[in-house]
């Protein structure tokens, strides 16, 4: 049966909607930046952390995260890391092509619970493409919030991501950014070293302070470690699983942890919610 028009504004759980990508831009040798426009131009809705199942025609369809500040109301922005079939022919498209968007899907961050509070974002690699959704809306409104901390770190110079942004980002008065990378290079004025270097000097208001963190698997554990060994409260500890997702409706089973679907009781959790949860944090 074919797809009706009316079919798509009932926005399916799994019909996608008609898009285009309004703005495409290669970012680094992997990660590719794009802008997406629905095309019925209707308000686009989501939460910080968020993600969106992206349908390439005749290639399938790949979760991916929102980047964008959910203020922005003429679209949506995705940076997509190149890592399969689907991924691929993604970064194939030019600005004008057309694609499916489902979603959003999951549970993001609670923007509500964290007015008032310290925020310290820990990104590792693409793990800065969800955290920039909450630390653009944060700076927008830095009055609902106290300081803003962000600890950014990839494998090398030519790997970090939105390098125009995180120049502002650093000029921005209430924001304290701290860079790394795992090898330097010639150019490289910077810290060097894992991610974990730059947590102990910190000077934080740890009762106040919120621990937001997203990255590779194996960065979680050792990021605990540093925030523990400065007395960090589990229950100021948030971090995203969203490298699990799959289909994005808790149809599959891909994602989910005993009694937790990820892809709908995530992908932002509470530490203290899944740390006794099997592969939570693999």
């Amino acid at each position: 049966m074919a797809i009706t028009e009316m079919q798509y504004e009932k926005k399916s759980l799994y019909l996608p909607m008609k898009a285009r990508i309004k703005k495409a831009v290669q970012m680094t040798e992997l990660e590719k930046f794009f802008e997406i426009e629905l095309e019925d131009r209707e308000q686009f809705n989501y939460d910080p952390g968020q993600f969106v199942m992206v349908s390439v025609f005749g290639y399938g369809e790949a979760p991916i995260s929102i980047s964008s500040n959910p203020t922005k109301k003429d679209g949506f922005e995705l940076c997509v890391r190149k890592v399969g079939k689907v991924t691929e022919a993604l970064h194939r498209l030019k600005e004008g092509d057309p694609v499916g968007i489902r979603g959003p899907y999951g549970k993001g961050f609670n923007v509500k619970e964290l007015r008032g509070k310290d925020l310290l974002f820990i990104g590792g690699g693409i793990g800065l493409v969800p955290l920039r959704s909450l630390i653009k809306y944060s700076i927008e409104n830095k009055k609902d919030f106290g300081r803003i901390i962000i600890l950014y770190g990839a494998k090398s110079p030519k790997e970090l991501l939105f390098t125009d942004e995180l120049k502002e980002w650093e000029a921005e008065s209430g924001v304290d950014l701290k860079v790394t990378v795992d090898r330097g290079d010639e150019s490289w004025k910077g810290n060097v070293g894992v991610i974990t270097t730059l947590i102990p000097p910190l000077d934080l208001d740890i009762e106040n302070t919120m621990a937001l963190i997203v990255g590779p698997p194996v960065m979680y554990k050792f990021v605990l470690l540093s925030l523990f060994a400065k007395k960090f409260p589990e229950e100021n500890i948030i971090l995203s699983l969203e490298r699990k997702m799959k289909c994005g409706v808790g149809k599959c089973g891909h994602c989910q942890m005993n009694h937790i679907y990820v892809c709908q009781d995530g992908p932002v959790f509470y530490y203290k919610d899944i740390k006794d949860l099997p592969e939570s944090l693999h």
